[in-house]
């Protein structure tokens, strides 16, 4: 396997000293090592993939260096506008590495959201006509592969990529150099228990990609619930609040409950102003915020130093409250926001973490659209009765 702190001290010796990106779990010892070695002004934790590339080609054109790109392969749509209408080599010909996880690499076992799109990633990045090569862990090539990217980066003057199999990075025990004393906090199950609990029978909840579906799936489970109000976003990061509202807009008079987290709501923050501008819709938006990308190995995000709640009352939603830290507040206001209407806004500070045996959906993506989808029908039929 490969030691974190070998490839970043290549990448530095090849002229590599810029990151920039979305974390991902096949990374993460690799992320956690440039963060806790860096400062903002040479490594940014982007808001998004495309974010990332816009970054690291500004700084290129400042300094004529090579930055690095890191990224999951589900993260690749993201960057495939600013690759080919920015860093391409036909328009302003800007050299970059990806470094790109590769979640559901063929013959590996991964989540039903990553199988697709491991099995084409290489057939993604050879129709937007990026090089690349494979690394999986074996340190004898890391030195030719780093040096392979640096040169037919600065050749080209293009992006190229490296794919990174599974367990190719040695574990590190260097804590985020920005960590969170976040001890007093309840636990992001904590909360979700809650609102399991105390929603209103009739809410639809999606809730957003990672620990959030997952710990409301097995909350469901402890308390007896069933699954059929829930939509659980298990891929599409960022888009949870979209696809609440296009379903709040099919009927405005449903109950829609967006569960959402810090770092999805950074990646597509525009989304806000689309929910804020309408007037006749149900929906309660829950930020639970841990100032983490948790699901893929805790690397800080900027959660903890902006404010959801101004940036919501900006975005024109009718009621905005937060952020909250105290249990009782907490439980209060989720009860008595659930029972109101128009466009709600919640946000919630919580403890980063969550435990270890924390389970997964048991049934498939389809399995719980179309128990979703049902229940919807359901509800338009019954609305739908004279």
């Amino acid at each position: 396997m490969i030691d974190p702190k070998y490839f970043y001290d290549v990448l530095k010796k090849e002229g590599v000293d810029f990151f920039c990106g979305v974390p991902d779990s096949l990374l993460k010892e690799f992320c956690k090592y440039i963060e806790s070695n860096n400062n903002k002004y040479n490594h940014v934790i982007s808001a998004n993939e495309g974010s990332a590339i816009a970054i690291a080609s500004g700084y290129h054109l400042a300094t004529g260096k090579i930055p690095l790109v890191y990224l999951q392969n589900s993260g690749i749509g993201n960057t495939i506008n600013p690759l080919l209408s920015l860093a391409d080599k036909e328009v302003y010909s800007i050299p970059l590495i990806l470094l790109i996880g590769w979640r559901g690499e063929p013959g590996v076992k991964d989540e039903p959201q990553h199988i697709k799109q491991g099995r084409i990633s290489q057939n993604l990045l050879n129709a937007i006509e990026i090089p690349f090569k494979i690394i999986d862990g074996n340190n004898v090539d890391t030195e030719n592969n780093i040096k392979w990217a640096v040169s037919t980066a600065k050749a080209k003057s293009s992006p190229v990529a490296i794919l990174v199999k599974k367990n190719s990075f040695n574990k590190i025990e260097k804590s985020f150099s920005s960590e969170i004393n976040n001890e007093h906090l309840l636990t992001r199950e904590k909360v979700i228990s809650f609102i399991a609990k105390h929603m209103p029978k009739g809410n639809k909840i999606v809730s957003t990609t990672g620990m959030i579906s997952r710990e409301l799936y097995e909350q469901r489970d402890f308390l007896n619930q069933d699954h059929s109000s829930d939509f659980l976003t298990v891929g599409s990061m960022g888009h949870a609040s979209q696809i609440a509202l296009g379903i709040s807009l099919s009927s405005p008079k449903m109950k829609i409950v967006c569960l959402d987290g810090d770092g999805s709501i950074l990646m597509h923050m525009g989304g806000l102003t689309n929910i804020g501008t309408y007037r006749d819709i149900n929906f309660f938006h829950i930020v639970l915020n841990n100032g983490a990308h948790d699901s893929v190995g805790g690397q800080p995000t900027l959660g903890r130093e902006i404010s959801f709640t101004k940036i919501a009352k900006a975005c024109n939603y009718e009621i905005v409250v937060g952020p909250l830290i105290n249990e009782n507040e907490i439980e209060k206001n989720l009860i008595e926001l659930s029972n109101i209407k128009g466009t709600r806004f919640l946000e919630i500070i919580i403890k980063k973490g969550s435990r270890k045996d924390l389970g997964r959906p048991k049934e498939s993506p389809i399995h719980n659209k179309e128990i979703f989808v049902s229940k919807i029908k359901k509800y338009l039929e019954e609305k739908s009765r004279p």
